[in-house]
């Protein structure tokens, strides 16, 4: 197999993940004032999204900071997983599990304590790439370029030989400041042609 490596995000392109107004209608059933979940939360998040907390004390804290019984923190958790989780995009995952044995692959998520259990049961990430990056894992997320440089270690790669690929702009410039080379993802077709070119690309300078 050769060097060449493509590296893709998750939410926004593995998966389609719109937003489901599950925080507003938490407010409304709370009778919160918009924007209380989220004020209150934020460091919860925040420290989620790095493994600086595990998922019990995510559950614990929502219940603590929002008044919830036990049933209403079930239902809320469950609720920001369904959002979290979205929909497959089937078409890119068929056309990345075609790539294997072809050239290198990996995923770079920005994610959250218990992603990897619920994605691997529900997706099978774990078997579509060699290696699965998350945030909460390494304890840095992207833009910051020691989550490029994780991602290219694990999977042996030269920055130079990996396309990145993602649906948010500043993550993709951050990819080409740490010397990979970028996709914003906006469709299924143009992302499938880039990383076609990308791939035959390397396969003809083996």
């Amino acid at each position: 197999m050769t060097g060449t490596c493509v590296i893709l995000d998750i939410g926004g392109v593995l998966e389609f993940t719109p937003e489901t107004g599950w925080v507003q209608r938490w407010e409304e059933k709370l009778r919160l004032p918009p924007g209380t979940v989220d004020e209150r939360m934020g460091g919860v998040w925040q420290a989620g999204s790095v493994g600086a907390i595990s998922e019990r004390d995510v559950h614990e804290q929502a219940a603590t900071r929002l008044g919830l019984d036990a049933a209403d923190a079930e239902a809320f958790m469950a609720d920001l997983w369904a959002e979290y989780l979205g929909t497959p995009n089937e078409e890119l995952i068929a056309y990345v599990d075609g790539l294997r044995g072809r050239c290198r692959l990996g995923i770079l998520s920005n994610s959250f304590v218990g992603a990897r259990e619920r994605e691997t049961a529900r997706y099978g990430f774990d078997r579509l790439v060699e290696r699965i990056v998350y945030s909460h894992e390494i304890g840095v997320g992207k833009p910051d370029a020691r989550a490029f440089g994780t991602a290219c270690a694990q999977l042996g790669v030269r920055p130079e030989d990996c396309l990145f690929v993602d649906d948010v702009a500043v993550n993709v410039e951050a990819a080409r400041a740490a010397g990979m080379q970028g996709h914003l993802f906006v469709d299924n077709a143009a992302t499938i042609a880039r990383i076609t070119a990308h791939v035959e690309r390397g396969r003809a300078g083996a």
